[in-house]
């Protein structure tokens, strides 16, 4: 009878701890939030909340978050409730919270107005301490101890106004200064990403299950902390980018769609000033690069996987270009300058501009398609040559299409990076800042015959042209407006304009690679 009571109260408490953890995790995902809005500039850190300024609030709230998690790991230890604690929270937990007690005690040092070597000292003592915290006792002891007098001294420092509105603090041999409306947010962030993972750790029960539980937490906080940046980039360039990409857009009359924004060019005689040229020039900038290096790029990873032998020459194939597609895109915007320019007239070219993302794109495509290649099984190609098929006919007719998903998948990565380069297209392409509409380049229309090799020639693709990074650059850094009546309108229309050509080719690609992801299972 005793036994059965013991284990009902046991589980009572269980369930009352783990709700009070799930709380603590819940309000430290809601302080990460709010603090991320208010580094965004979303909310403001001296907006009245409940009669107290947010910063204040964020400091009773990381008070309290502090309190409750040393709650938790002195509940466990007492054996209040039943946990899975190790003896010890682990290197990895001690040498992160030695790394963030440094940094704290030489900050607050620092802060104290001590010089260079007292602020080395105060962080080594609070390091040692941190580590001495969490390596040795309990696993409960010291996953919680550390984390909670983390949020508990920075609640403090924010409830007493030490760091708050109008707070700042110049950078001694720095050109700078830190102001509270960013401290603040940074501190809410750093301090609810430590009471979250051990609060998640007691919601677990510490122990194996414990350490899941604290990981998936920092793991949701920080990838939806990323997201939430890029989310929020992305809608700031769309709503200051919108009244310059519909300047003068109108629905019927004389044709069904105007839009000028798109279909005029910047020159003295456009009554609204377009980025048509420039858009078309990052068009076929893109649709160049991408016919030059795909080709390529598959018919080298297909020798590499299914011809060469393995061994150095591979190796150091992999090794180049890894390294190849690691480098600034300066040093390919030289290569095009030094090499394509003179061997195509001795002048900037769109042909010029064409290769030089080419041959930037031309990594990337060699690495995912030889990888794509490789990850189809070899059951493939044993099945296809016990029919009797030849190794070529395998390959064109099993092995690529199978690795199709996965080549489309670098092309959509690399076209991200080479539509928004602007150096090679500095120093290999680029044209005027400003070009009226007829200064878009006619490709399809501009191809001749001719009666001497190559027996083709293209006079728009020998031309200097510009595009919208370059184009976007120079209306920026060289303040040039010409006829622009709104410069800044303009320039953030611009950069949308950019930022849909992107997504657009994202779009195509992704399509693409559902498109024979979903032919491949049929």
């Amino acid at each position: 009878m005793s036994r059965a009571t013991q284990t009902a109260l046991v589980r009572d408490d269980r369930t009352i701890y783990e709700a009070a953890a799930g709380l603590a995790v819940g309000l430290s995902g809601v302080a990460f939030v709010t603090g991320l809005a208010a580094l965004l500039n979303v909310v403001a850190i001296d907006d009245p909340v409940a009669g107290l300024e947010l910063s204040v609030l964020f400091g009773v709230v990381l008070l309290g978050l502090g309190a409750t998690t040393v709650g938790f790991g002195v509940a466990s230890r007492l054996d209040y409730v039943e946990t899975g604690a190790q003896p010890s929270a682990g290197i990895v937990a001690a040498g992160a919270f030695t790394a963030i007690w440094f940094a704290v005690g030489t900050a607050v040092a620092g802060a104290a107005g001590l010089g260079t070597v007292s602020q080395l000292g105060v962080g080594m003592l609070l390091s040692a301490a941190a580590f001495a915290t969490t390596a040795f006792p309990r696993e409960d002891i010291g996953s919680t101890m550390p984390a909670g007098a983390v949020a508990g001294l920075c609640g403090l420092a924010l409830v007493t106004g030490i760091v708050g509105p109008g707070w700042e603090q110049p950078l001694a041999g720095y050109n700078a200064t830190l102001f509270g409306d960013t401290v603040v947010p940074a501190i809410v962030l750093f301090a609810s990403l430590v009471t979250g993972w051990s609060a998640a750790k007691a919601y677990g029960g510490f122990g194996a299950r414990g350490r899941n539980v604290g990981a998936y937490v920092l793991i949701y906080l920080v990838v939806g902390s990323i997201l939430s940046v890029l989310v929020g980039l992305v809608a700031f360039v769309t709503v200051r980018g919108l009244p310059g990409l519909f300047n003068g857009f109108s629905v019927g009359g004389a044709g069904l769609v105007r839009w000028p924004f798109l279909t005029n060019g910047a020159g003295l005689l456009a009554d609204v000033a377009g980025v048509f040229p420039a858009l078309l020039g990052t068009v076929w900038l893109v649709i160049g690069a991408v016919l030059f290096a795909v080709p390529t790029g598959v018919g080298a990873a297909v020798f590499l996987s299914e011809y060469a032998e393995q061994g150095r020459f591979t190796g150091a194939v992999e090794v180049a270009t890894n390294g190849l597609w690691s480098t600034p895109s300066i040093v390919f915007g030289l290569f095009g300058a030094a090499f394509l320019i003179p061997r195509f007239g001795n002048q900037k070219s769109l042909i010029a501009g064409m290769l030089t993302l080419g041959f930037m794109l031309l990594p990337l495509v060699l690495i995912t398609s030889r990888e794509a290649i490789l990850a189809v099984p070899d059951e493939y190609r044993d099945a296809s040559a016990a029919l009797g098929v030849s190794k070529w006919q395998t390959i064109r007719s099993v092995v690529l299409p199978a690795a199709i998903p996965g080549v489309t998948t670098g092309v959509i990565l690399g076209v991200g990076r080479i539509a928004g380069e602007t150096a090679p297209i500095l120093l290999t392409m680029g044209g005027g800042v400003l070009p009226a509409k007829s200064a878009a380049p006619n490709v399809l229309g501009g191809f001749q015959l001719t009666a001497s090799p190559p027996f083709v020639s293209n006079p728009a693709l020998l031309e200097a042209t510009s595009a919208l990074p370059y184009q976007l650059y120079a209306l920026i850094t060289a303040g040039l407006s010409g006829n622009i009546q709104n410069p800044q309108e303009y320039a953030w229309g611009l950069a949308l304009t950019l930022l849909l050509v992107v997504l657009v080719f994202y779009a195509i690609g992704i399509t693409t690679r559902y498109y024979f992801r979903r032919k491949l299972h049929q």
